[in-house]
């Protein structure tokens, strides 16, 4: 279908519901989304998957009194949206009170018409095709690879319509492409693989020299890789480890986890959390973001959030319940899908830029990390303790001296935050577009090797 036709069937459902709500005396935010996508995957030369797929979700947000529930339907007739509606209101009934919870969003009205984050595409499947049985091909043409396991292309096209019982309605559409490829060694009993990735806003864009060449030096360079001594060593995270890393500490900026007591900086706004030299802020639109969108999930239009300016706490990441617990402004980080309740979410995090040359950041001796495993499971947000799996090399004056395999690194995040040697002077984003910083150098971390 169209996007004209997508747009008006999205707004008759959101209609229908948002009219059904307001006959109940209730209040309600209603999220509706279209989607597109098609997912290739190579194997041996040939395609091991060919997905086609396309499908619409509506989930409704109802308020009536201080009792707050969420439900959802992927059928947009009008009975299944009676009975998704009517499902809300019996399940609010019994939820327990939430006063913070309210409808907020009064008469906004964004409609993102951005040529940029919905650009045409006209590119033959046969090339899409071609691109994903490329991936696997410039490999495995490699002169020491042994296979390339996990090789696909993806593409998605999303629109969203977000409406109120207050007036609000906002608009986003967007298309973005990404292809992958894993580079697999296996000589003399020893393993190694490493992935690579692109993603972009349009199939031309697409890098899959990068994300082949980036999956098979990797893998080549970490395949002879052994532990070093244990001990304590300064280290720099690869980009997209350090996103890795950050994100499974997410909830010390998170309103939400600082309204249900579990973020460990509640009290801490106003004060120093980190070094003076990191400022970080959640970043709303900047060249090469892959999460830009104009309004939360509230319907608020959304803005930068600073988070730490000069190693101080400037505040959280809020929607309006988490502020109206708080007493402080929303800052239009509220995040909902359509089958989820209200929480908060980020755009881009953004590390400011320090005042260390390359040259400075890369001085003496340190390890650089360039694959994590297990961060998630081995991270404490409460206490800021990590312990997981990790590779990297050991590097002198910017150049990889060594391999470093089987190794585990240790610390406190929230330690970590406080001991920086350096923080470099350009500013460069992660794979996929959502993590922005410089190379930023930890003066000391434990590592258990041999």
């Amino acid at each position: 279908m169209s996007e004209p036709t997508i747009k008006a069937t999205l707004s008759d459902a959101v209609d229908q519901v948002l009219s059904l709500v307001k006959q109940q005396g209730a209040q309600a935010d209603v999220i509706a989304n279209a989607s597109e996508s098609l997912s290739l995957k190579a194997d041996q030369g040939d395609l091991s998957e060919h997905k086609v797929t396309a499908g619409q979700v509506i989930g409704v947000r109802v308020i009536k009194g201080d009792q707050v529930a969420t439900s959802y339907s992927e059928s947009l007739d009008s009975d299944s949206l009676a009975s998704m509606v009517n499902a809300a209101l019996t399940n609010a009934s019994f939820t327990k009170a939430d006063p913070d919870q309210q409808i907020r969003a009064e008469g906004q009205h964004i409609d993102q018409q951005d040529p940029s984050l919905l650009q045409a595409d006209n590119t033959p499947i046969e090339d899409k095709i071609a691109l994903a049985l490329a991936l696997e091909q410039d490999v495995i043409s490699q002169p020491r690879a042994t296979g390339a396991p996990y090789n696909g292309y993806s593409e998605q096209t999303q629109f969203q319509l977000l409406a109120n019982t207050l007036g609000t309605r906002c608009y986003h559409s967007e298309r973005r492409f990404s292809c992958y490829t894993a580079a697999l060694l296996n000589h003399d009993g020893k393993q190694a693989m490493h992935l690579g990735a692109s993603v972009s806003r349009r199939f031309a864009d697409l890098d899959l020299a990068h994300a082949t060449q980036l999956a098979y030096q990797t893998a080549d360079a970490l395949l002879e890789g052994g532990p070093v001594k244990t001990g304590s060593y300064s280290v720099i995270f690869e980009h997209d480890c350090l996103s890795e890393l950050l994100g499974a500490f997410g909830s010390c900026f998170s309103g939400d986890a600082a309204k249900r007591g579990t973020n460990p900086w509640r009290e801490k706004v106003g004060k120093p959390v980190a070094d003076t030299a990191l400022t970080i802020t959640d970043v709303a639109r900047l060249d090469g973001g892959m999460r830009i969108k104009a309004f939360d999930s509230e319907g608020f239009a959304t803005a930068d959030t600073p988070l730490i300016e000069d190693g101080v706490l400037v505040g959280f990441l809020h929607n309006s319940a988490t502020a109206q617990h708080f007493g402080v402004p929303h800052t239009a980080n509220a995040g909902r899908s359509p089958k989820g309740g209200l929480d908060v979410t980020s755009r881009h995090d953004v590390i400011a830029a320090g005042q260390h040359s390359d040259a400075d950041v890369h001085a003496g001796e340190y390890l650089e990390l360039v694959s994590l495993q297990g961060v998630h499971s081995g991270a404490n947000a409460i206490s800021g303790d990590f312990s997981f799996g990790a590779s990297g090399f050991v590097c002198r004056e910017g150049k990889r001296v060594r391999p470093v395999r089987g190794i585990t690194v240790a610390g406190n995040f929230y330690t970590m935050l406080n001991e920086i040697d350096a923080i470099g002077n350009t500013v460069l984003p992660n794979y996929d577009g959502a993590f922005f910083a410089p190379r930023i150098r930890f003066a000391r971390l434990s590592i258990a090797g041999e």
